[in-house]
């Protein structure tokens, strides 16, 4: 692709906007820029498109906004018109021109004659997922770039299961995309087919919510004391959370400098509740009310960030994979006490997502599957498990703080849920005299110390994703043999579903393919690379096994150390 020719088809055409050409113009001397914003096509991969907020080819704006959902359109149409009738939903957060690109893929749609459903307001993931189902429309979009920095949007599609749609649908909707080259010949529709949400979608969700709570007793005798402090980070997630909250009784403190749906996210550096950073003014606010625990939700409040008080009585931001833990440890042990755990019951996790979980379903009785990251796999097994009916999904979880419980609510990951199942869990332990931080102790004494760490290295530029990949690729055919002291018992490919033993013998893997290489150690740790499919860094995760905390920091950095070398 010429981008300098691309550069100048796109400044010199007249359908492109005010704003469009001004700031077209404004890069009229700097190549860099102009290389990267029509370099390339902004990739449409099984997560949807998510980039920076701009004009050009490899930007999201109106014009990619459109296209894509003309892509959409085109695959609706192939199926049919009940499909077309049946429509699709949209929903979008509290980012830059999230409604405006909410509203221009709704006109695209009716356009080619296919029902829009749009939110009346901000409306986070989990509560899109539900709709599509609720609605029986035949797909979603959710128009959102999740804990991204400010600078990003994004453009996620779902099938008609709720779950992120799968990747052969995608490669339909791809092929569509790719066949329009003419990103200004796509046009918006008005009239009758763009419809209002209804609202009992809503009132729908928090009542499917209730059905999975798991200690309404406790809840009823702690909720009312309990202080909870939350914070939407300006995000979609403020009213959803603070409703279920107080349908529960349980008493919420919002953190009110952080309600305001600020675009900018001014009041942190990135939206992201992996950071305990980004839960600071919770943290601060929660100091000073005396409260006991701390949520934190991203823009599409699909992550849930919880901070506890430890044994000091300071608050510490819990990581993601411990915050599953607490989770499946708290289901199981209420299925188990009231004697509904079914004895098909399966957990899903991605493959990157805590060596601890396997553990804790031994030791229950529970079968535990591993996914590739991305929560749609995990929305996958969902579907299958309801089609054969031979397993019950229990819960579902991502280290990235992506939870799930239930099959009736989202089909993606859900903070809204979360941060009921989370609240709850901390009443029924105030209930049994015990705090959460206790319980995580507990948990270690028990199953064994995890250090569960991951490390990012961000790149930049037009072949960002193709240096990541060719990173990854070149560590197929490297020989592995330790990392410190501990031997590599097995490597697995996951891009050719085949692991590979130390003694050179093979065996498949039964999950979908993804660019991924796992190194599993002999004492049950693991190091996995991988280059993340949302922003332009290359992921390392760190699983690491020990007798206790101090014994697995100083094998993490030397097990690091050992690898990083490796790695150059």
């Amino acid at each position: 692709m010429d981008y300098q020719a691309v550069y100048a088809s796109w400044l010199n055409n007249p359908a492109l906007n005010e704003e469009g050409k001004r700031e077209l113009a404004a890069i009229s001397g700097d190549e860099k820029a102009k290389e990267y914003r029509f370099g390339a096509e902004l990739e449409f991969g099984t997560a949807g498109m998510r980039g920076i907020i701009g004009y050009g080819t490899n930007m999201m704006n109106v014009y990619t906004v459109r296209r894509a959902t003309q892509g959409l359109s085109e695959y609706v149409k192939s199926l049919g018109a009940e499909a077309m009738k049946r429509g699709v939903v949209i929903s979008y957060d509290t980012r830059r021109k999230s409604r405006e690109f909410a509203f221009a893929a709704a006109g695209v749609l009716a356009a080619n004659g296919i029902v829009a459903y749009v939110f009346d307001d901000v409306h986070p993931v989990p509560m899109l997922s539900y709709a599509v189902r609720r609605l029986k429309t035949i797909a979603g979009i959710m128009i959102t770039a999740s804990h991204n920095p400010k600078e990003y949007n994004g453009y996620k599609v779902y099938g008609e299961d709720g779950a992120q749609m799968s990747p052969e649908p995608t490669a339909e909707v791809v092929k569509y995309i790719r066949k329009i080259t003419d990103y200004f010949s796509v046009k918006e529709g008005t009239g009758k087919l763009v419809k209002k949400v209804p609202s009992s979608v809503d009132k729908s969700y928090y009542k499917v919510l209730a059905k999975v709570a798991l200690s309404p007793e406790a809840v009823k005798k702690e909720g009312k004391n309990l202080k909870l402090v939350y914070t939407p980070v300006h995000g979609s997630g403020y009213v959803p959370v603070t409703t279920i909250l107080k349908k529960l009784k349980i008493n919420v403190t919002v953190v009110p400098e952080q309600v305001k749906k600020d675009t900018e996210f001014s009041t942190v550096e990135v939206p992201n509740p992996e950071f305990k950073e980004t839960l600071s003014m919770g943290i601060a606010l929660a100091r000073k009310i005396d409260a006991d625990v701390v949520f934190g939700t991203d823009p599409d409040s699909d992550r849930l960030g919880v901070a506890v008080k430890d044994d000091k009585g300071e608050f510490v931001a819990l990581s993601g994979n411990q915050v599953g833990i607490l989770l499946l440890d708290y289901i199981l042990t209420r299925l188990k006490e009231d004697g509904k755990l079914p004895a098909n019951g399966v957990v899903v996790k991605s493959f990157v997502t805590t060596g601890m979980a396997k553990a804790l379903c031994e030791d229950f009785g529970v079968e535990l599957v591993d996914v590739p990251v991305g929560f749609k796999f995990i929305g996958e097994k969902i579907k299958e498990y309801e089609a054969s009916g031979e397993k019950t999904f229990l819960f579902g979880f991502e280290e990235s703080c992506g939870y799930l419980r239930g099959t009736d609510g989202s089909r993606d990951k859900d903070a809204v849920v979360a941060s009921m199942l989370c609240a709850e869990m901390v009443c029924y332990y105030t209930y049994k005299r015990q705090s959460v931080y206790g319980r995580l102790m507990d948990i270690y004494a028990k199953y064994g110390y995890v250090l569960d760490r991951n490390i990012s290295i961000k790149y930049e530029g037009l072949n960002a994703m193709k240096e990541m990949n060719a990173v990854v690729d070149s560590l197929k055919t490297k020989k592995a043999e330790k990392f410190d002291v501990h031997n590599v018992v097995a490597v697995r490919d996951y891009s050719a579903s085949v692991r590979r033993l130390a003694d050179g013998t093979e065996e498949t893997l039964d999950i979908p393919k993804t660019n991924a290489v796992y190194y599993e150690l002999e004492n049950g740790s693991f190091v996995c690379v991988r280059p993340s499919g949302t922003e332009p860094k290359l992921k390392i995760y760190y699983s690491v096994r020990a007798k206790d905390e101090e014994a697995a920091e100083k094998s993490f950095e030397k097990i690091k150390e050992a690898f990083e070398a490796f790695l150059k």
